[in-house]
């Protein structure tokens, strides 16, 4: 295959199955021509527990310090928000939640209170409920108001596999190039959430 073809350096050095998930699934959503069905099978790969302890291995994160290959479905259940539509030169905040959390509840309420000092940051969050539920959570906090803010579904269940976190919610930090800064789990003081993006802002 061209993955192989490619990229054979790299797959010697792979620590894990999941790491072969990942580089697959990066490689197939810049090669034309793939089947979606192909797509969609090397994502959920990532988050069988079966193939590895996710324990006792390094997350993929950590080793893959770019933005994962995003598949988020936004509330209109048509539109697919991916990694070519993230902002380029613009810091991400990547924050998985649940609308029944009452932390993730806290630091949305956080977050559009210091709207002002995030509005250079473009805001992912991301659920796995149902859209109904994640729409619900849309309307209540008024979040289609916030031009830099993205809600959207994780169709593949890509993330839980690449960040392989146990507390919602969930926080990465990326910097202008789509690097990583950090990470964070559960809830988090929003003060430092503004200032570990504070080179990327001014």
């Amino acid at each position: 295959m061209e993955f192989l073809k490619k990229q054979p350096a790299q797959i010697s050095g792979l620590e894990s199955f999941f790491d072969i998930c990942y580089m697959f699934a990066t490689s197939i959503l810049i090669t034309p021509g793939m089947k979606n069905w192909i797509f969609n099978l090397l994502l959920l790969c990532l988050t069988i527990p079966g193939f590895a302890q996710q324990d006792s291995i390094t997350p993929p994160y950590k080793r893959f310090s770019s933005l994962p290959p995003l598949q988020v479905l936004l509330g209109d259940s048509t539109t697919i928000y991916t990694k070519k539509d993230v902002p380029s030169k613009k810091p991400v905040l990547v924050m998985i939640f649940s609308p029944e959390c009452s932390h993730c509840q806290h630091e949305t309420e956080e977050i559009l209170a210091h709207k002002a000092q995030l509005k250079d940051v473009e805001i992912l969050m991301v659920t796995f409920h149902p859209l109904w539920q994640m729409n619900e959570f849309v309307e209540n906090y008024k979040l289609k108001e916030q031009a830099n803010i993205v809600v959207g579904k994780d169709i593949y269940l890509l993330l839980p596999g690449f960040y392989a976190f146990h507390n919602l919610p969930f926080h990465a930090l990326y910097d202008k190039k789509g690097e990583l800064l950090k990470v964070f789990e559960g809830s988090m003081d929003i003060e430092k959430i503004i200032e570990a993006f504070k080179d990327q802002t001014n």
